[in-house]
């Protein structure tokens, strides 16, 4: 959501009337997770994707009949029957999609993932309640989903829910009742994304800076040396600090969604570094080096006391053995292996995988949960 939500900014900036698509329902296998969105506006401009292009054309025409009309409805694709001009899945699975026009409330929302404010969202599906939300941020409740038993019972759980990221289906009783089918609620969390530390203003940090920013991360980049840590050297680094990176950490504590990778290669600021780094509750914490520097640097922390539990959390070498070598090919490896870890995969080929390609994506800690 958070790529598609500058495009809907500029459009309703100038005036367009715009209508989302947002995934709701996933059977099978399907090119993109739950909660993925799709925006067109009044004159069939197009944001986001929910299939890699199978059914984004017919969704965009019904969004666009959904801004003509102003009544939100769900949508089932199943899959393709061989017919050339049928609409439908070539990967075999089924999507539930949720289509509505939007107003000044999807512009709070918009505005709190843009600023990094947490805040969870619940929309209803059922034919009886569709299109009524629920907002619960901060300031407490907005909205109704259509009883206030509903709006108790939902806004009740969504404040117990402090992951951001998390996407979810549920049911309910038209009054909040725990068992009850008749209420289908969808439901997502929003908040500051998760961090990550590039040690080291270095070239291979900054493709790595930019793949970090496409993932979905917060960037910082960490170097004492100001000559180096520049605004135009990473343009698209979320923060650059001139400090040095233990000195950072101390201040700025890593936090249980939080990565840091080491790329200085000097001792100096490596070893201080990660001895901060690994006993924080970090979900990951790599080192760039060769074989040879990594025994050493292992050397040097164990010396320093730090435990072998805390030195088999290091990923170092750090990134997937793809033979890269140049900045670009090495940032891509590194991210690799940190978006194998947040989905829990070996980052082996998928010629060799046997089971289903899709699985419930994992967030940033390693627990299990949609985005």
């Amino acid at each position: 959501m958070r790529d598609v939500i500058p495009e809907i900014a500029r459009w309703r900036a100038r005036g367009d009337s715009v209508a989302t698509a947002t995934i709701v329902g996933i059977a099978g296998a399907s090119p993109r997770e739950l909660g993925a969105l799709l925006a067109v506006n009044q004159h069939g401009e197009f944001a986001g994707s929910l299939s890699g292009g199978c059914v984004d054309g017919a969704v965009g025409e019904e969004a666009l009949a959904v801004l003509g009309s102003g009544t939100a409805k769900l949508l089932h694709y199943t899959a393709n029957d061989g017919d050339p001009f049928s609409v439908g899945l070539t990967c075999g699975g089924e999507l539930e999609v949720y289509v509505e026009r939007i107003d000044d409330l999807f512009d709070e929302v918009a505005q709190a993932v843009s600023c990094e404010v947490s805040l969870a969202l619940a929309v209803r599906l059922d034919p009886a309640g569709i299109g009524k939300r629920l907002i619960v941020d901060a300031n407490g409740r907005r909205g109704t989903l259509g009883s206030a038993g509903l709006d108790y019972a939902v806004g009740a759980e969504l404040e117990a829910r402090t992951e951001s990221g998390n996407v979810d289906r549920r049911h309910y009783g038209d009054r909040g009742e725990p068992l009850g089918t008749e209420a289908a609620i969808f439901v997502r969390t929003f908040g500051p994304r998760p961090r990550i530390v590039l040690a080291g203003a270095v070239d291979f940090a900054r493709p790595l800076a930019r793949l970090g920013t496409m993932l979905g991360y917060r960037v910082t980049v960490v170097d004492a040396r100001s000559a180096f840590a520049t605004r135009e050297r990473f343009p698209d680094a979320d923060e650059i600090v001139v400090m040095w990176p233990d000195m950072y950490l101390e201040a700025n504590p890593l936090g249980v969604d939080a990565l840091c990778v080491v790329l200085t290669h000097e001792e100096k600021f490596d070893i201080p570094l990660l001895l901060n780094a690994l006993r924080s509750p970090a979900v990951y914490v790599g080192a760039m080096g060769s074989r040879s520097t990594h025994a050493k640097r292992m050397a040097q922390l164990r010396a320093a006391g730090v435990s072998e539990t805390e030195i088999a959390r290091l990923a170092s070498p750090v990134g997937l053995d793809l033979g890269g070598r140049t900045p670009e090919e090495t940032a891509i490896s590194i991210a690799a292996e940190i978006v194998a870890l947040r989905h829990n995969r070996s980052g082996r080929r998928l010629t060799r995988r046997l089971a289903r390609l899709t699985s419930p994506r994992r967030n940033a800690t390693g627990r299990a949960g949609a985005h």
